[in-house]
């Protein structure tokens, strides 16, 4: 996460070095990021980079972070299980968010390239077994449908189908 100096920045500074971390992990992996491309673009000294970031894989978790919590705003509302219908809608309404918007690039690359370079850092536990079923399920759907557009309507109906069984025990 960056260092406490890119928090005291003011927040037309801090906005434009985040659209120069999006332009270059949405155009580049993480293997071929250059810090050189992000601080021209941003127009800051690379000294101030490393202020702010500690390398390359913290900008990127960095920003990659604040494009899922912009994502995910509108899922995290809910809490608890839902019906397999209301996940489905969820999981639509993501896939087009992302497809819509400024973070589709980068979520593509990041499932293409940078995942597999990447330690996993843990997330918030699921209360039970079948949130951690419902949660596994829905994120790899959601990758299999940025990853092969064209079998979406099969990757969602898959995840309906099984959403279904799993949840129809829970009534």
């Amino acid at each position: 996460m960056p260092l406490k100096t890119f928090d005291h920045l003011p927040i037309e500074k801090k906005t434009h070095i985040q659209q120069a971390l999006l332009t270059e992990f949405s155009n580049h992996s993480l293997a071929d990021a250059q810090v050189a491309r992000i601080v021209k673009q941003a127009h800051i000294a690379r000294g101030a980079f490393y202020k702010y970031f500690t390398d390359l894989t913290d900008a990127y978790r960095y920003i990659y972070r604040q494009a899922m919590m912009t994502i995910h705003q509108p899922v995290t509302e809910q809490a608890g299980l839902l019906t397999a219908d209301e996940y489905l809608n969820q999981v639509k309404t993501f896939i087009t968010s992302i497809n819509n918007g400024r973070y589709r690039d980068l979520v593509r690359l990041h499932f293409q390239a940078n995942e597999g370079l990447l330690t996993r850092t843990a997330g918030p536990l699921p209360h039970n077994a079948d949130e951690w079923a419902v949660m596994t399920l829905v994120h790899e759907t959601i990758r299999e449908c940025l990853l092969n557009p064209m079998d979406q309507e099969r990757s969602l109906n898959y995840l309906a189908h099984v959403l279904n069984q799993l949840l129809r025990k829970e009534q």
